[in-house]
């Protein structure tokens, strides 16, 4: 979902402009020393396709055009010999800076059919040997879009103990990294944010560059193409830990190889049957945060009530809801005086609309990064063949989508998206990314629809891009999985939070052969949903 970069890059520029918004003319102020600096969070759903369907016309009217194939037998991919050839990783060479990481590069098909021609070259990156104790461990990052590979390092430095024990596999998924999908308007827009709603004309123009290959990017797709990275690497099974995004990556194929995955960590939990794209949960946890942080600031207000008056005056829900999501992220707590969200809220609610104008205006414009660093374009695509949609999947025609979202929204009960109108669910970045998305082939559901191996799931209370609720709905529905509750904690616990990346170590390691099955500090095991008490595993601040 949401990541980390824009909330990084824009938090500067921010800081900067709400200066220059409350002090007098000639007196902006700079950005103290110090200001912190955000990782990515790379560690920041399937419907029903009707095989053999003929797929939509580029303008989405549905009119009958050649067949785009769905999943169907796999063709040989390029470089391979017969239908039962071993996919290879080629050109291993050392990783750029880290040379005991090897990098290689694993060819996979666009098009599993056959049908359409065309190979994608995927870049891996490996640390360890193979023979490590607790064999494969495979990591997801998010999005989607993001690439993996350039966070190697970062992982190694959280996860040092397990990385002792396992050997560590990331991969650039299809149209991310160096071969990431390239839509200049969209990219320019957007960014990486899943909240920042763009241009019908960005949206268009990209799926019209993409043509027929936007419709091999589904997750499915990328199941298939991990799975071919664990023949590559002769490993009979593995371990998979999932972020945002990659927690459904990670989860599909959990759903589709079952006796292929020995445990998972599901790091800020996305549902696994594509739904939550109105973004209903997060749209009322946001009292909660907003109350939380208040309560320990003794801010003496109530912002969850200023926030309510605020967007129903100014009409600006959806920037109020990403300034929000953005700084679950950067300042889960909301108690940097720099950013002074609260106290943002407070004075708008007030009369004095500036600071918090500045804030939701620069937090919401441009970002920057490169295609390389996150697809805006590949985003779109898989996000919207993944997911549950109003007007059904990904196959529908353009025509009646607004309708059937309108219809939607007006079902949400008022009170479930509180402190925002329910007009707020429709208005974000999401659902306006897809709306004007051509008719293209549905993401294909997994075989399964329980994971009934060991699971992990970790979960930040302050998390809008991922809200905890859908942690513990999937808790709920996964027999003896820990969820772990970090208090005070934002989006990408591993990644920012040392408790997050505690609770992850101690999973991996109890995965050990000779390993206690006793779950982390204060955790149950053994049960469905089971879960240790909110916070059992902080030490402090998310960092």
């Amino acid at each position: 979902m949401t990541s980390p970069t824009r909330a990084g890059t824009l938090l500067a520029a921010a800081l900067t402009a709400v200066a220059c918004a409350v002090s007098a003319p000639g007196a902006a102020l700079t950005p103290p020393p110090g200001a912190p600096a955000v990782p990515r969070d790379g560690a920041s759903a399937p419907t029903a396709s009707d095989h053999g369907r003929s797929a939509p016309t580029a303008d989405g009217t549905g009119r009958s055009v050649p067949t785009v194939p769905d999943h169907g037998r796999p063709a040989p991919a390029a470089g391979r010999t017969g239908p039962a050839a071993v996919p290879r990783l080629t050109d291993p060479r050392p990783c750029p800076g880290q040379a005991d990481v090897t990098c290689a590069d694993l060819a996979v098909p666009l098009d599993r059919t056959g049908a359409v021609p065309g190979t994608l070259t995927l870049r891996t990156a490996v640390l360890g040997p193979a023979d490590a104790p607790g064999g494969t461990l495979l990591l997801l990052t998010g999005g989607p879009g993001q690439p993996g590979v350039p966070f190697v390092r970062r992982i190694r430095d959280r996860l040092p103990k397990a990385l002792a024990r396992y050997r560590l596999v990331m991969i650039d998924q299809r149209g991310t990294g160096e071969a990431a999908l390239d839509c200049p308007a969209l990219q320019k827009e957007v960014g990486s944010s899943d909240t920042v709603a763009p241009s019908r004309g960005a949206v268009t123009a990209c799926a019209d560059a993409l043509g027929a290959r936007r419709n091999f990017f589904t997750t499915a797709d990328t199941v298939a193409d991990l799975e071919d990275l664990r023949r590559a690497l002769g490993a009979g099974s593995w371990t998979l830990d999932g972020v945002s995004y990659g927690t459904f990556t990670a989860g599909q194929y959990a759903l589709t190889h079952p006796r292929r995955v020995r445990g998972l960590v599901l790091d800020s939990v996305v549902p696994l049957d594509g739904a939550g794209v109105l973004y209903e949960d997060a749209l009322g946890h946001s009292a909660t945060v907003l109350r939380t942080a208040c309560r320990e600031q003794r801010c003496g207000f109530d912002p969850a009530r200023d926030l309510a008056a605020v967007v129903r005056r100014d009409g600006n829900g959806a920037g109020v809801f990403h300034l929000l999501v953005i700084a679950s992220i950067v300042d889960p707590k909301l108690d940097d005086p720099r950013l002074g969200v609260l106290d943002a809220l407070h004075a708008s609610a007030t009369g004095d609309r500036s600071r918090l104008d500045a804030l939701v205006a620069e937090f919401s414009a441009p970002s920057g990064e490169p295609p390389s660093e996150f697809s805006s374009g590949l985003h779109a695509a898989t996000l919207c063949a993944d997911s549950r949609w109003p007007w059904g999947d990904a196959s529908a025609p353009a025509g009646g989508r607004e309708e059937a979202l309108e219809r939607a929204v007006r079902k949400i009960e008022p009170s479930r998206v509180w402190p925002f109108p329910r007009e707020t669910a429709g208005a974000q970045g999401i659902p306006r990314t897809c709306l004007p998305w051509p008719a293209s082939r549905p993401n294909r559901p997994a075989p399964r629809s329980t994971l009934t191996m060991p699971v992990l799931l970790l979960a930040g209370d302050r998390d809008l891009s991922t809200p905890v609720r859908w942690a513990r709905d999937l808790a709920a529905a996964t027999p003896g999985a820990e969820l772990v509750v970090l208090e005070g904690a934002g989006h990408s616990t591993q990644s920012r939070s040392e408790a997050g990346a505690r609770a992850a170590e101690e999973f991996l390691l109890r995965r050990l052969p000779g390993g206690s099955s006793r779950g982390p500090a204060g955790a149950l095991t053994g049960g469905p949903g089971s879960h240790g008490p909110t916070g059992a595993l902080t030490g402090g601040r998310a960092g």
